[in-house]
């Protein structure tokens, strides 16, 4: 029986999902053209078609990345209370994300995984798109004095940077064979980060 072939507007993203699984069970030197095409059960011309070389499909990758990783945030509820609302954002929004697509996470925010810069560039605009989502709610968190005098950008870098490494301590404990809840974790060192702010103002 020969392979499938796949030739419909569903091609990339069933190629992209492939990418995933191997780079997430394997790392970066499991993920070539050939084994994507396997996986998926058509040719490799299909994903040199749809998608083009290794280094499109981790652009891809990088660009679902960080598409999913804005959706997640955009769909935590708002409240009132723009410092609870940043503490959601990072608890059910970026470690839910980053639990969910372990992989994307090593593309989108480098850890085991090294993209060129060259294949990272391609996927920035995704990047700027999924950052001004987060810098949406810091700003509210900002105007009603919250930040401490900080500007929207410095609160949005040290806040991205707890919830990387925060994500990437989930994701080391998970490969160790067990996955502890983190999320009371989370709230607190997000929560005491806010508390830094409004109690340390420039």
């Amino acid at each position: 029986m020969g392979r499938r072939r796949i030739h419909d507007e569903d091609t990339a993203e069933a190629l992209l999902d492939a990418a995933e699984r191997i780079l997430e069970a394997g790392g970066l030197e499991a993920l070539t053209v050939r084994r994507v095409a396997d996986e998926v059960g058509t040719t490799t011309r299909a994903v040199y078609t749809s998608l083009g070389s290794k280094d499109a499909l981790l652009t891809g990758l990088g660009v679902r990345g960080f598409a999913l990783l804005a959706a997640e945030v955009a769909g935590v509820r708002g409240t009132d209370d723009p410092a609870a609302d940043l503490v959601s954002a990072a608890v059910s929004g970026f470690r839910v994300w980053a639990l969910a697509h372990p992989a994307l996470f090593q593309v989108t925010f480098p850890q085991r995984v090294t993209v060129s810069p060259e294949v990272r560039a391609r996927f920035d605009p995704a990047r700027a798109e999924a950052l001004e989502v987060l810098l949406e709610r810091i700003r509210r968190l900002r105007e009603s004095g919250g930040c401490g005098g900080r500007t929207v950008r410095e609160a949005a870098w040290q806040f991205s940077s707890l919830c990387e490494g925060l994500a990437a301590q989930d994701l080391r404990t998970a490969t160790a064979g067990r996955r502890p809840d983190t999320t009371q974790i989370w709230a607190d060192a997000v929560g005491a980060l806010i508390a830094g702010w409004q109690a340390t103002p420039r």
